[in-house]
């Protein structure tokens, strides 16, 4: 069994092994494949697309999903002692808590593995469907040249995990001041555009929207991209701050689409983690 908590823990095959299983659900096969086993789940309330998906995909499979606040892991009972009692009974663990040492510390001391499903550093399941559905429509999406809008963030910061393991070319266009380490970074979009296939971008904070004022993702800047260029926003995006209303409205925008597969992506993480 392997844990999932960052995208480098992955090497490129195995998350081709990834989307290979995510294709054999859609085929029907690992029908019941969780049938008797239990995931338990520590989510907020706030959590919509990743947190359906995730419980529906694990109900789809046979198993049984099992909820908790993500706040049940900030008591004062040590993690060693909670990792004690639920390895009796947890098969698998997916964790959305914006601290990665809790999701690190889970790891070490549970016999189950454990899945990120997102913090404040990274978000791999988002970004590995993301990749997954590039792969559907694009010739070799890891030859595309990468374009990430947006602030230091865990959106960012995964994506740059991904270029990591994967080897694709990855630049950001942000504000001074919020640039993320080891990328080609610009601070105008219409010099960011050029040459590029793949543009994602992240919601902003409303007190540094100033700071991005040359950075918004507009069809007029689509359209200098190059020819089948697409634009793929994490949602939640916001129309007229971080992407125009006119782009979201145009052929570039591919999010809807793109997140449908979600559940599967996440299905085959959950049997890859199980399998490995």
């Amino acid at each position: 069994m392997k844990s999932l908590i960052r995208l480098t823990d992955l090497k490129s095959r195995e998350i081709y092994d990834i989307f290979r299983i995510s294709d054999e659900i859609q085929c029907g096969k690992y029908i019941d494949i969780l049938k008797g086993k239990s995931v338990v789940l520590f989510f907020p309330s706030s959590s919509i697309r990743t947190r359906v998906t995730f419980e529906k995909g694990i109900h789809l499979l046979g198993g049984q999903p099992i909820l908790f606040p993500n706040e049940a892991l900030d008591k004062k009972e040590d993690l060693r002692d909670v990792c004690g009692y639920l390895n009796n009974w947890a098969d698998v663990i997916v964790v959305r808590h914006r601290n990665i040492h809790i999701l690190e510390q889970l790891a070490k001391y549970l016999r189950a593995p454990v899945i990120n499903a997102m913090t404040d550093v990274n978000h791999p399941c988002e970004i590995l469907t993301d990749m997954y559905a590039l792969s559907k429509i694009r010739k070799d999406f890891i030859h595309d040249k990468y374009l990430f809008c947006g602030a230091l963030g865990n959106i960012g910061l995964a994506w740059k995990e991904a270029s990591d393991a994967m080897g694709f070319e990855l630049s950001q266009c942000c504000g001074n001041g919020y640039e993320i380490n080891g990328l080609m970074t610009y601070n105008y979009v219409t010099e960011a555009i050029s040459g590029k296939d793949i543009i994602c971008t992240d919601s902003l904070p409303s007190n540094v929207l100033e700071d991005f004022r040359n950075c918004q993702i507009t069809k007029e800047i689509m359209d200098m991209a190059n020819d089948g260029a697409i634009l793929n926003p994490c949602p939640p995006f916001y129309r007229g701050e971080e992407v125009s209303d006119d782009v979201i409205e145009s052929k570039y925008f591919v999010g809807y689409e793109f997140k449908k597969y979600l559940l599967q992506v996440q299905q085959g993480i959950i049997i890859y983690c199980l399998l490995s």
